[in-house]
């Protein structure tokens, strides 16, 4: 089965990206530039006894999608305890909304947004009261 283990998310400004995801999910971040012969740092998600994967920020190596472009790639979904405090955080951190807020009845609370590149992510809040 293939499983994903890894993800990158394109980004114009390194350090506006790292501060963005470090301050909004608490992400930390190793510097794997190195290896990768461009600006790329290793970004630590959470613990290795929880559910999730690690990834990284590499730096963008083609223009970004104009809006209303339709995704061409992946959206990178982060469960989170706290919708509202979270999307507070994002919204303070330059972040802007995608697709608001919505019920996943008996499921779950989730929405989209724009990180500081023009990137869409969702977040997730689990809620078997949402509605």
């Amino acid at each position: 089965m293939g499983r994903v283990v890894h993800f990158e998310i394109h980004v114009d400004d390194m350090d506006r990206a790292k501060r963005f995801y470090g301050e909004v999910f608490g992400w930390k971040f190793e510097d794997w530039s190195e290896y990768a012969g461009m600006p790329y740092f290793g970004a630590v998600t959470g613990e290795d006894d929880k559910p999730g994967i690690n990834g990284a920020l590499m730096q963008r190596q083609s223009p970004p999608p104009e809006a209303s472009q339709p995704l061409n790639g992946y959206v990178c979904t982060m469960e989170v305890e706290d919708y509202d405090a979270v999307e507070a955080k994002i919204l303070e951190n330059g972040g802007v909304v995608a697709v608001p807020k919505y019920a996943l009845p008996g499921m779950a609370w989730q929405g989209y947004y724009k990180d500081t590149e023009g990137n869409i992510f969702g977040i997730h809040q689990p809620d078997v009261n949402a509605k």
